[in-house]
């Protein structure tokens, strides 16, 4: 029974609800009078209920009996379990303290100040280091025997007469035992890692190295007696110091033949790069003077020279090849080492001297272009020299070693221990782009840059590239030779990939601001001409002046000068970059670049490049400056065209008072015309302008330069003249005594071109011919003049008209419609 229940049954009873629940059941049981009189008895309800009550009421006594005496009891025993549960918890926090006790004894307490280790942790740590020493101990003991087998391998070689490498073979087994016993200790349990395998293939090793010195030694006393390193002159030594070094070079041979053999390549460590063991040995005294020269602190040592350490290798090659082609060849012949080249393999064992010599040295010039471009120009000559002499890597052992390349391997040169690093190579290129653009700068900002050079001007065959009266700018021809400059300076460059940066990096920059620089000046010259701003300073060599005149610079012959300036400029660099790209060298790299998809793919991002071809079966086409000299020819268009409008609008503006007449005239005969008729003053200023810059083009320009702006000045001038004199003069026709003065003029025009010119009157008359040709026609007369009328107005065939007008005129230029059109501006004209 629950506590709740408990006291539930303890409250005292509820009379309200003992009156509701009786008086419900009296209403249920009588409903009525009738009920009462028919129904149960009330009486005896009612004593049925006394009964009831009084048996309850002894029920409850006898339980509130029976609950004191359970409190009661319950109160005893409830007592009882709380001293009980008192002294358990006393006895519980005693075994708490004594377990604490306890585990304070077990636990280490290393980590705090003042603390002792357990007897626990004293027998643990003694048992764990009779194990460690117990292990160490056999790693000891393998290793101690190990060492003596290498000792006594070194002096079985040190001592035997002949060569015999069994101590070493016994070495070779033990450590490949241990190997193996340490692989199936592994494979079972997990041990710690003590690198005794490691250690003992190092132990390997290093024996092989001492055994090879021991050989070694004794061939360089034998080589001493020779006077080696020094010249050698073998006949002249002694025939027992002969034999004994042939027995010590032999003995080398012999050791690297029974190395090949009991040996596993991929086992040892830097042996690749190990050539013959014999020539090896002979290189280490060469060596020793090296580091005492050029890697010490004598005055020999110098960052600033890398020429005399390359010229010292290559003497040292030099010199000693009648040795290594004769004698040491000869003692190759015997042995399995026949197909090696003596010469080659002694040479190819000195070039470690320079690969470390420029691994140390190369990163404190980087700070310093000038120094480490000289280094690397000289690496290049060195390499070209080597190569002359005739050395490459086919009858070296670096050859068995290039992947089986063989005869086909080629030596990379000394040259890539610098380029083949993209740092140096990068830092290089830096150094020679700013080198070349501060020359480019100081070319075009010298005062005589923009000079025409004089014929004889460093008497130059390229000075005549173009024409053999071509006279250059100053510039272009330093600009010129800047260029063939960086060509001589990456040219030497083994792959064509760092040829390929070097051209995109160093040269075209140079070629692109050449071109810039040109077409900024004529920009400013158009400028000017157009807007008479003043002008840009150093533009073509121009200046302002103190007076500001800006018209100046643009008008006569100064103006025109300006533009040949930029014309012969363009053009001399235009036909330099054709006749470098028919060059071998550039050949060859655009094909390259064509072939490969790497330098495609650059070329690709040089604007100044032409596109290469989309596939590789592709035949390359046009030459790699092709795009470059389409943007200078663009230029030189330009030039001649603003070279024509110059003089066209000068010689235009100065013929508006003659068209006009508003000048009077004067007495001016002509050349081929009557000398009564009056040509007026006023052509007298056109005539002189035009004489005077067809003088200065004939004396500046190439001579077919010079006739074709000639032939482009003459023909736009004649059709001008042309329209304003005959064809649109208004309403007014001419006379034939206006005819004749017209054609007078016309005569004067061709002569005055002829004069200035220097030229036949056939070739200085063909672009105005259709101008003498109207101006004939104005000024015919007689039967002569009737007969052309008559014929071009007339039924005449094309051909019987075309042999008219040669017989009375002389020139046929002019089209029949345009004929009729000259001849109706004749006021006689009846048709």
């Amino acid at each position: 029974m629950t506590s709740v229940e408990i006291r539930s049954l303890l409250q005292p009873p509820n009379v309200h609800e003992a009156d509701t629940r009786a008086l419900a059941y009296l209403n249920t049981t009588f409903k009525s009078v009738d009920d009462l009189e028919h129904g149960p008895d009330l009486d005896e309800l009612v004593e049925q209920a006394r009964k009831q009550q009084e048996d309850l009421e002894m029920k409850l006594v006898a339980s509130q009996s029976s609950l004191d005496a359970t409190i009661a009891e319950t109160r005893t025993k409830a007592s009882e379990h709380l001293h009980t549960a008192q002294e358990l918890s006393l006895l519980r926090h005693s075994l708490a303290d004594e377990l604490s006790y306890l585990s304070d004894e077990l636990v280490s307490s290393l980590g705090e100040p003042d603390s002792k280790p357990t007897l626990l942790e004293d027998l643990e740590s003694l048992h764990r280091s009779l194990k460690e020493l117990e292990s160490v101990k056999g790693y000891v003991q393998v290793i101690e025997h190990a060492l003596k087998l290498s000792e006594a391998a070194v002096e079985q070689v040190r001592s035997s007469p002949t060569v015999v490498v069994s101590e070493y073979e016994d070495l070779q087994g033990f450590v490949a035992s241990v190997s193996a016993a340490c692989t199936k200790v592994e494979a079972v349990a997990s041990q710690p890692d003590l690198h005794l395998i490691g250690f003992l293939e190092g132990v390997v090793e290093q024996t092989w190295r001492d055994m090879k010195g021991a050989l070694s030694s004794r061939l360089l006393e034998a080589a001493e007696k020779l006077k080696w390193p020094l010249k050698v002159d073998y006949a002249a030594t002694a025939a027992e110091d002969r034999k004994a070094f042939e027995k010590a070079f032999g003995d080398l041979l012999t050791l690297q033949t029974i190395g090949r053999k009991i040996r596993d390549p991929t086992d040892r460590s830097g042996s690749a790069k190990e050539g013959l063991y014999a020539i090896q040995a002979l290189v280490q005294p060469i060596a020793l003077r090296f580091k005492y020269h050029f890697e010490g602190t004598r005055q020999t040592n110098r960052l600033d020279k890398p020429e005399w350490y390359f010229t010292h290798v290559v003497n040292e090659s030099h010199e000693h090849r009648p040795f290594m082609e004769s004698i040491i060849q000869s003692l190759l012949g015997s042995t399995e080492y026949k197909s090696i080249n003596a010469w080659r393999e002694f040479t190819l064992q000195l070039l470690p001297l320079l690969e470390r010599k420029l691994r140390r040295t190369i990163p404190a010039l980087l700070a310093h272009p000038p120094i480490l471009a000289h280094t690397i120009y000289q690496a290049l000559a060195f390499d070209t020299a080597l190569r002359d002499e005739g050395f490459d890597l086919p009858g070296t052992t670096a050859a068995e070693k290039a992947d089986g390349a063989g005869d086909d391997a080629k030596w990379e040169g000394i040259s890539e221990v610098i380029l083949g690093k993209k740092e140096w190579f990068e830092a290089w290129v830096e150094g020679e782009r700013k080198f070349a653009m501060d020359q480019y700068l100081e070319i075009i900002s010298a005062p005589d840059a923009w000079l025409i050079a004089d014929e004889d001007a460093d008497a130059d065959e390229d000075v005549r590239i173009v024409d053999r009266d071509f006279r250059p700018t100053n510039s272009a021809r330093r600009v010129k030779a800047l260029v063939e400059q960086v060509t001589d300076r990456y040219s030497p460059l083994p792959q064509y990939a760092q040829r390929t940066r070097f051209l995109i990096v160093v040269q075209l920059p140079l070629l692109e601001s050449y071109h810039a620089r040109i077409s900024s000046s004529l920009d400013a010259f158009e400028t000017l001409s157009s807007t008479l701003m003043r002008a840009v300073p150093g533009a073509l060599g121009a200046g302002t002046g103190k007076g500001g005149d800006s018209h100046r610079l643009t008008a006569g012959v100064e103006g025109v000068q300006r533009l040949c300036k930029a014309l012969v400029s363009a053009k001399y660099v235009a036909k330099a970059m054709e006749t470098w790209g028919e060059d071998l060298f550039f050949l060859e790299l655009w094909e390259e670049i064509n072939r490969r998809a790497n330098l495609r793919s650059k070329a690709e991002s040089a604007p100044s490049l032409p596109n290469p071809r989309e596939k590789e079966g592709e035949p390359a086409e046009g030459t790699i400056f092709e795009e470059l000299v389409r943007h200078y020819h663009a230029l030189v268009d330009r030039a001649e065209e603003m070279i024509v409008q110059c003089v066209m609008s000068e010689v235009e503006a100065a013929l508006k008072p003659h068209l006009q007449g508003s000048a009077h005239s004067t007495p001016v005969t002509g050349a081929d015309a009557a000398d009564e008729i009056p040509l007026a003053q006023t052509l007298i200023g056109p005539l002189a302008l035009l004489s005077s810059h067809l003088t200065f083009l004939r004396g500046t320009l190439p001579r077919p330069t010079c006739t074709s702006l000639y032939r482009r000045i003459a023909s736009r001038l004649g059709t001008h003249l042309l329209q304003r004199q005959i064809l649109y003069r208004g309403r007014a026709r001419a006379s034939a005594a206006e005819g004749k003065a017209v054609l007078a003029e016309a005569e004067l025009w061709v002569e005055t071109a002829r004069t200035a010119l220097k030229e036949e009157r056939g070739r200085v008359e063909a672009p105005w011919r259709a101008y003498l040709e109207a101006a004939r026609l104005v000024a015919g007369e007689g039967e002569g003049w009737r007969r052309v009328a008559g014929a071009t107005f007339g039924t005449e065939e094309e051909g019987g008209w075309e042999e008219v007008m040669l017989e009375e005129v002389g020139l046929c230029e002019l089209s029949r419609e345009e004929v009729q059109q000259v001849l109706r501006r004749r006021e006689d004209c009846e048709w």
